[in-house]
């Protein structure tokens, strides 16, 4: 029989010792300016940030508080302050397609300076065009234009007026309009005396009135056209006066501007588009067209002159130093590529380019933009919209409704920008793996995966550093500094927190909050320092904060309403530990496992499974309990077995298969006829050979069974069975490892079922001799010799009834 040496004390926990440490406290030590633990997510991160190649975007993958976020800011931040400071980008306005802004690329602070130097050319026109057209000078051009109309006009008509004297037919002027009559002795004739003259003279006077008649309608037909002329002659003196009042003006930004090829076509087009509408200038005065008093909108999509042509600054860099780092909090569609914005007029939505508001891709343009990716994909549309910026290398402003061709009205359609962004994407590794999986688009678009760690080794070397982050730690956030023992015991509790006694946690979240709780308890204390008194106190009271539930199940424990044995022996009845997690807090919980046996058709039925409370991967723990039986039992023999397995009192999901090593000896109990140590628990999964493998939680689930058995009191026959390999897994609560030093409680290291089955029942388990037979009185040849008569009962039962059948 395999004698199993139960763990000591110091197998049970790995302490960190205080007197190691070359300081007396925190304040002795200098802040950490390195990142430790992550050397493969920094080593990524730096080749995602240097590389400067299409696609070559990145995603931080790593579980929640490790301090992916703080850790990506702080690099990119060092890298971009090294790096040219970004373009400024403006909108202008397309005067010859309003609905289509220009964009303009400046220097970092030009954008600025270019709309001051705008406006105070706007504010000169308004001063000098006025100016220019009340002068003398402009005044009597524009007086010889309509001097030079009217004398046109009366020398037109002096002419025809002429002509009908000198055929006695006089020309007069009525209200409504000329009229011709015929004279006699220079006096106008009535219609009496018009009538008493010859027929021979009525008839000529008739014909001269009608000649006179049709020249005159040529002469007046040719006004308009005169008077256009002299609007013309105007007009073109207005253009003049407003080339030499303007042209002085522009040439001065001109010359600032020379070598800036967009900024001098934009005022070419400015300077065209004031001198057509110079008018606007002259007339300010009037101010906008109203209606009852209500302004009423611009008419032909033009912006206001207020805003024709001023200059949206939409990206300013002035006073930065390095390209820009940008982290966006709420990456929705239009915070992302940006937004037209709209005003309501008279029912009616309007806008211009001065109403283009920049979006997290247009801040970031020319260096780097951060994004949480759970966010951008709970956002409509902002993914795709994202992948779109990126995968054309420009960014385009459009409303969603544009976008989804779901609106057909005209709106401002602002000229793309080019975008050069490097895009850090932060998520859980799951987020990654589905999106490498399920989109196609994402491995070409974001090619480097930052994966953080949260763990790292535990080592002497790491007790120095560690330490070092939690005095960082401790001034950043302000705290009491702690003495050397309660940084031991938050390095301990590090440990604890991965379940991994050779490991430390990269949780710095977590470590952050135990620094602030143990600053509270040491306040509370009236202490100068943190001792490690307060830390266990932080620790505790967190514990005791969350545990009502498992304090619940305890109780229900010891007044028996959850069946639990920790006393004599039960054939196929055993202890299972399981794990309940609640988030931010997890407990052991043993659980009582039952097995039943009879004939059958070598099936071991899971009754969870068969009522869909099992997960697959208990299902799959219980079907390999199947394939170990008949391999080791069932040679030469068919398996009759029918057997149950249940966790008694489950009424939720199970899952995980750290249980199959109890359901297995379980099973192994029922065929062997064999009771169980029920003062024992244990916990670990098994393969097809019988070796017991590695779980999770096993420091959890010790203590789930030790918390049952103080309260019902420790005999030292009480003990938990864990797989060997989670041995270096274990940091134990002190009153455990107290126990255990005491000789109360025991802790056995497994690694095959046999070993397992011999502690439970005290019966060894038997190998197989030289002939192929198990020696007697072994639980190995009980459970052949039951699986064997189970075999001759159903062949026995099989022929009886081909008998039966027969003779019927």
């Amino acid at each position: 029989m395999t004698d199993i040496t139960p763990l000591q004390p110091a197998q049970l926990y790995r302490s960190c010792n205080p007197d190691e440490f070359r300081f007396d406290t925190t304040a002795d030590l200098e802040d950490l300016s390195e990142i430790i633990g992550q050397a493969r997510a920094i080593d990524a991160l730096h080749f995602g940030i240097g590389i400067r190649r299409e696609g070559y975007n990145l995603f931080a993958l790593g579980p929640a508080g490790t301090g992916k976020h703080s850790i990506v800011t702080l690099s990119l931040q060092r890298r971009a302050a090294a790096e040219p400071v970004a373009s400024d980008w403006c909108y202008v306005n397309n005067f010859q397609d309003p609905h289509k802004p220009v964009a303009i690329e400046l220097p970092p602070g030009k954008g600025i300076e270019l709309r001051r130097d705008i406006d105070r050319l706007l504010d000169d026109l308004h001063v000098g065009i006025p100016a220019a057209f009340e002068g003398d000078e402009y005044r009597s051009h524009v007086a010889a234009v309509e001097q030079q109309l009217e004398q046109r006009e009366r020398e037109a008509l002096e002419i025809i007026q002429r002509k009908a004297e000198q055929k006695n037919i006089s020309l007069a002027r009525t209200q409504s309009g000329f009229a011709f009559a015929a004279m006699r002795h220079d006096k106008v004739l009535s219609a009496d005396e018009f009538e008493k003259l010859p027929e021979k003279d009525r008839q000529r006077i008739e014909s001269d009135i009608v000649e006179l008649q049709e020249e005159l309608e040529r002469t007046i037909r040719m006004m308009p056209r005169w008077k256009q002329e002299a609007r013309d002659k105007v007009r073109e003196l207005n253009r003049q006066i407003a080339t030499l009042a303007v042209k002085h003006l522009i040439d001065d930004l001109r010359k600032k501007y020379q070598v800036f090829d967009r900024v001098i076509e934009y005022l070419v087009k400015l300077e065209r588009d004031v001198i057509e509408h110079v008018e606007n200038f002259r007339h300010t005065e009037e101010g906008p067209r109203t209606f009852l008093g209500i302004p009423l909108p611009q008419g032909g999509g033009a912006a206001p002159l207020q805003n024709r042509y001023k200059v949206n600054v939409l990206i300013d860099h002035d006073s930065e130093q390095g390209s820009p780092v940008v982290y966006e909090d709420s990456p929705s569609y239009q915070n992302l590529i940006g937004r037209v914005e709209h005003l309501a007029e008279m029912g009616a939505l309007v806008t211009d380019f001065t109403m283009i508001k920049p979006g997290s891709l247009h801040k970031a343009n020319g260096g780097y933009l951060i994004l949480d990716a759970r966010k951008v994909l709970l956002q409509p549309y902002a993914w795709e919209g994202l992948k779109r910026a990126l995968t054309f290398n420009e960014i385009r402003i459009e409303s969603l409704g544009q976008m989804l061709s779901l609106v057909s009205t005209v709106s401002l359609e602002p000229q793309p920008i080019p975008l050069s962004v490097k895009v850090v994407l932060i998520g859980e590794g799951l987020l990654y793996y589905l999106l490498s999986y399920y989109d196609p688009d994402f491995c070409k678009l974001f090619k480097v995966a930052v994966d953080f760690d949260d763990r790292m080794e535990r080592s002497d070397e790491n007790h120095e550093l560690y330490s070092r982050l939690i005095a960082t730690l401790i001034k950043k956030e302000k705290l009491r500094h702690m003495d050397k023992g309660a940084v031991a015991r938050t390095i301990e509790h590090s440990a604890r927190m991965v379940g991994d006694a050779e490991k430390l946690s990269a949780y710095i979240h977590g470590i952050a909050d135990l620094l602030r709780e143990a600053d509270y308890w040491a306040e509370q204390n009236r202490r100068d320092l943190v001792t490690v008194d307060d830390v266990q106190k932080a620790i505790d009271a967190k514990d005791h904060r969350v545990d009502r539930i498992r304090e619940r199940i305890q109780e229900a424990i010891r007044r028996g309403t959850i069946l639990i044995d920790t006393q004599g022996k039960k054939v196929a009845q055993v202890n299972a530990l399981s794990v309940v997690d609640m988030g931010n807090f997890r407990f052991g919980q043993p659980s009582r496992v039952t097995a039943r046996v009879r004939m059958g058709e070598g099936e071991v039925i899971d009754i969870e499974r068969e009522v869909e409370l099992g997960g697959p991967i208990h299902s799959k723990g219980v079907l390999i309990l199947s394939g170990f039986v008949g391999s080791r039992y069932a040679h030469d023999f068919p398996l009759s077995l029918a057997a149950t397995l249940v966790f008694e009192q489950s009424y939720g999901g199970v899952e995980g298969d750290s249980a199959s090593l109890a359901e297995l000896c379980a099973l192994l109990s029922a065929l062997a006829n064999a009771p169980i140590r029920q003062t024992l628990a244990m916990t670990g999964s098994v393969n097809q050979h019988g070796q017991v493998q590695a779980i999770g939680g096993v420091n959890e689930k010790i203590e789930g069974f030790f918390d049952v058995c103080i309260a019902r009191g420790l005999t030292g026959d009480h003990g938990v069975l864990i797989p060997v390999s989670n041995v270096k897994d274990l940091m134990l609560r002190s009153d455990v490892v107290q126990s255990v030093r005491d000789g109360k409680f025991n802790i056995y290291p497994v690694e095959m079922v046999d070993q397992a089955i011999e502690l439970l029942t005290g019966m060894a388990a038997g190998e197989r001799d030289e002939h192929g037979n198990f020696p007697p009185g072994t639980v190995n040849q009980a459970v052949e010799a039951h699986l064997i008569a189970l075999a001759e009962k159903r062949r026995m039962f099989v022929s009886s009834s081909d008998s039966d059948s027969k003779k019927g």
